[in-house]
């Protein structure tokens, strides 16, 4: 019998105390997902590319990290250590991505670690991908975790990508600052870094859609497979998962299956919110006005 894949689709309710905390219980519910009692060391990679603020939908709002640790240690134990994690970018640095976006101060207010995967001590792995040997660091952190949560985001990229989500944010767990090497081979490496260090389970905080005027959305993914949760948000952002060449391959490499069961409110549902852009240069544009919003436009090159 094919095994299936289970995502959740959640919509973060309205009317409770802890709407953030209560839609993650229920996505993992959906997916009869429980967090292993076991766990003392908990690794969470949000998605903090550059510094725009979560209200942009561009990055994971600290309110929602703030709702599952507090469910973390609701569910295994007060004390577990848990570790927020990002590395350095060729525009990003993380001391002050960690103060501009909030997380800073929900590490004081948490007690949390947050750690700069570029400054961490790492080990040299070598990862074959469809037929090429990838050379990469392996941060300790990252190493020494009993329980990795990756939290995603739903966005358009330009070609040959076309989606980032959870197998992309996964990128951001290379401590290489310069990144930009990996870009003429992308869907490889992205690949390849997902074999190198597997998460044990993907959520999406998709409240707010990102996009030149972000859409609120309010809704919650989870998944314990990167695949089947990526080709589940490309459906969302009217995007063919037939299309995006890297699912295929993640599928083949072993990362995931692309075949799943949906689980919770239909995916229709929050298609039909999602801002839909229909060609490869509206994606560019769309891009380029939202980097030019905050001012990072010309520091990348595309102004």
């Amino acid at each position: 019998m094919l095994f299936l894949s289970l995502v959740s689709l959640v919509k973060i309710p309205t009317i409770t105390d802890s709407p953030l905390k209560d839609a993650i219980t229920q996505s993992l519910n959906l997916i009869n997902y429980t967090f292993p009692t076991g766990a003392r060391r908990i690794v969470i990679k949000p998605n903090l590319c550059y510094y725009w603020d979560s209200t942009t939908g561009q990055t994971t709002a600290p309110q929602f990290v703030a709702a599952l640790i507090d469910l973390l240690r609701q569910e295994i134990a007060p004390d577990v250590d848990i570790a927020v994690v990002e590395s350095d970018a060729s525009a990003m640095r993380c001391k002050y991505a960690f103060k501009m976006l909030g997380y800073t101060k929900l590490a004081q207010e948490k007690n949390i670690r947050l750690v700069n995967l570029t400054e961490d001590q790492s080990t040299p792995t070598d990862i074959t991908c469809n037929g090429k040997t990838y050379p990469f660091n392996i941060p300790k952190t990252i190493s020494d975790a009993d329980l990795k949560i990756n939290i995603a985001h739903i966005k358009y990229t330009v070609d040959p990508i076309k989606l980032t989500c959870a197998l992309k944010n996964i990128f951001g767990c290379n401590p290489l600052q310069k990144k930009s090497k990996y870009h003429p081979d992308l869907g490889n490496v992205i690949v390849a870094l997902n074999k190198a260090m597997p998460f044990d389970l993907c959520l999406i905080d998709n409240n707010i859609a990102a996009g030149v005027q972000p859409r609120k959305m309010g809704l919650i993914m989870a998944s314990t497979d990167p695949v089947a949760i990526d080709v589940a948000a490309a459906k969302i952002a009217w995007l063919n998962p037939g299309k995006i060449p890297y699912f295929a391959l993640a599928e083949k490499e072993g990362v995931g299956r692309r075949v799943y069961i949906a689980k919770g409110e239909a995916l229709e549902d929050f298609r039909a919110k999602y801002p839909k852009v229909t060609s490869k240069m509206k994606v560019k544009r769309q891009i380029k006005r939202t980097l030019r919003v905050v001012g990072l436009g010309s520091r990348l090159g595309l102004e």
